[in-house]
């Protein structure tokens, strides 16, 4: 039996089509941020690599960014490596340019990086994130996200999202 398609011996779907309910249902549930503090608009993004974080890897993410915020969902599917994996709530194995756009389609937020930091290969960003053309509503406007990147030959190898602690959860300072 083909992992992949098959869902028994007589019934075989694309797994594109099984996963997309599936994404929509977690992104439903996870409504995309963490704290409900506004942006001052005053003050600018700030980005930091550390010595960890090589600045063209955090220039991928920073472009990557850039062009979902956009609303470019093909640009933003080009900075996918083939294969790679996606990880909001379900792992999503992309071994296509196609199952790269319907990820990137599929996230409802546009997000503004906002500073990365880095442990071993991973390069943690944290976004602010906006409504994007395209998407009628951002669920987590103006919160924060953290996704963790592995960043290889300058494409996007993993993209996992990193749950942002609120008021009162360990590590978090008021």
């Amino acid at each position: 039996m083909n992992q992949e398609t098959a869902l028994s011996d007589t019934h075989y779907v694309p797994r594109r089509l099984t996963a997309l309910p599936i994404i929509a249902a977690v992104l439903a549930l996870s409504s995309c941020g963490g704290d409900d503090e506004s942006p001052t608009a005053s003050e600018p993004a700030e980005v930091t690599a550390s010595a960890e974080g090589p600045i063209e890897d955090v220039e991928v993410i920073r472009e990557w960014s850039e062009a979902l915020t956009e609303g470019d969902i093909d640009a933003a599917a080009d900075f996918f490596a083939i294969p790679s994996i996606a990880e909001n709530g379900i792992t999503i194995d992309i071994e296509t340019i196609d199952d790269a756009r319907l990820f990137n389609e599929s996230l409802p937020c546009g997000a503004e990086l906002e500073s990365t930091q880095s442990e071993g290969e991973f390069i943690t960003a944290t976004f602010r994130l906006t409504t994007r053309p395209g998407v009628e509503v951002c669920p987590g406007d103006g919160a924060t996200a953290e996704t963790s990147f592995v960043i290889e030959d300058g494409a996007i190898q993993e993209w996992r999202r990193v749950a942002v602690p609120g008021p009162g959860a360990p590590g978090q300072t008021t």
